[in-house]
């Protein structure tokens, strides 16, 4: 059978099945299966990709990670990381907005999850706000917009897959090249959330008493030392991602378990299972997306999409533009894992060709496609949010706007200085 009929059977299933609401990973496995009959290619080879696609030892690193991550969220971990927010930034203007942003940050220095951030710190801060006042969908807002920091602060999951999908970029460099680009989004998002405040009269927040001031720190330093084991035995050079994360789960049970006690040693049973469902989800999605980008590359897809993006413009300025507006639309209705292992090899063509450092572009992607995360009709974090604050999807979306734009902005900005992204990992890994 022709390649354009196959492209076609491609297409039109994944669009035809993913509409008939089956999970992501099914729809890409079937399309992938569906695509490889029309072309007579042996059925098994599917299985063997998908296999080939979490044969890595670099994304080990992920259930480490996950499993610390659950570890201290099931802890009291967000409410500490709100009092030491709320000591910073607190007794400002619409600080209560501002906590949300700091704390959102600290905790995806621990958890490098967006959907982790903003069901852990949205539980303590969302119905907080709400006591003191403010409008429920803006609580909302800012929180799963601050929770987007998640998924470029380190030490973020998605760059582990970003790094096995692009063939091997250095994931410490990445974790690096995140770190400028997220705390420009945290002074972008608490500049919108005081402007706000200021407009619709948002309290103050209440200083926090002097004799608290201690406890708050040590709690605040204890609970930041799991990033601080990950990232710092990574750029040290004293052990690789994958060790950093299972050194951070050791120190994460004993502050949970032994130190705070927050939690019975049974209750591990529950962290197991919940972490164990959470990194089977991703693996598989991980998986079904390396087969169907597989069948992306047979059918030579990444090789017309440079030429066309090429013929469109041999202007960097344009075609970056283009390809952050196309990923900002896929963003909408696709997870995230699944398309940064599809979009890597279609677009890593085009990027290379216009010069453009891998990791910079990893920090490009992956911001991009968090801001998906927030964006209907799908919108993963958007969603949990939601249902936290029980708040319509409507009002949350409107209230979300400003945030929205602020984001996108940001995005721009890191895409067209490079340095913003570059300058830690050149400092560092020379």
């Amino acid at each position: 059978m022709s390649t354009t009929i196959s492209l076609i059977v491609l297409c039109a299933s994944f669009v035809i099945l993913l509409l008939l609401r089956f999970p992501v990973s099914l729809v890409l496995a079937l399309s992938s299966l569906l695509t490889a009959m029309t072309l007579d290619l042996p059925l098994p080879n599917i299985a063997l990709r998908m296999v080939h696609g979490i044969d890595s030892y670099s994304l080990l690193a992920i259930p480490f990670f996950i499993l610390a991550g659950q570890i201290m969220s099931e802890g009291g971990l967000a409410l500490r990381l709100v009092n030491l927010a709320q000591l910073i930034v607190g007794a400002i203007r619409g600080g209560l907005a501002m906590v949300n942003c700091l704390a959102c940050m600290l905790f995806g220095n621990i958890s490098g999850s967006a959907a982790a951030d903003v069901s852990s710190v949205g539980s303590v801060m969302i119905p907080m706000m709400k006591k003191k006042n403010y409008e429920p969908s803006f609580s909302v807002a800012v929180t799963s917009a601050a929770a987007i920091q998640g998924v470029v602060m380190p030490p973020s999951h998605n760059m582990i897959i970003y790094a096995v999908a692009a063939g091997g970029v250095s994931i410490s460099s990445l974790f690096l090249a995140g770190v400028v680009p997220c705390l420009i989004m945290l002074v972008a998002l608490m500049a919108t959330s005081y402007i706000i405040a200021r407009k619709r009269g948002y309290p103050k927040g209440e200083p926090v008493k002097l004799k608290e001031v201690p406890k708050i720190l040590l709690d605040g330093i204890l609970s930041l030392m799991t990033g601080v084991i990950i990232l710092g035995g990574i750029f040290s050079g004293w052990f690789t991602a994958t060790e950093s994360g299972a050194i951070a789960c050791v120190y994460a049970f004993i502050l949970t378990f032994f130190w705070y006690r927050d939690l019975p040693l049974s209750h591990m049973k529950v962290i197991f299972l919940k972490t164990f469902r959470t990194v089977a989800m991703v693996l598989f999605l991980i998986a079904a997306s390396n087969a169907f980008a597989w069948i992306l590359t047979y059918l030579k897809v990444p090789q017309l999409i440079t030429e066309a993006l090429l013929t469109i413009s041999d202007s960097p300025f344009i075609i970056l533009l283009i390809i952050n507006v196309l990923l900002l639309i896929l963003g909408a209705p696709l997870d995230m894992a699944p398309l940064i292992v599809i979009m890597t090899p279609i677009l890593y063509p085009v990027i290379t060709s216009l010069g453009m450092d891998p990791v910079h572009f990893g920090i490009v992607l992956i911001l991009n496609l968090g801001i998906g995360l927030i964006t209907p009709p799908v919108g993963t974090v958007l969603f949990v949010g939601c249902a936290i604050g029980r708040v319509g999807i409507e009002s949350a979306t409107r209230a979300l706007i400003p945030y929205f734009l602020v984001l996108v902005g940001v995005l721009f900005l890191i895409t067209y200085v490079p340095q913003i992204s570059l300058w830690l990992p050149n400092l560092f890994m020379k």
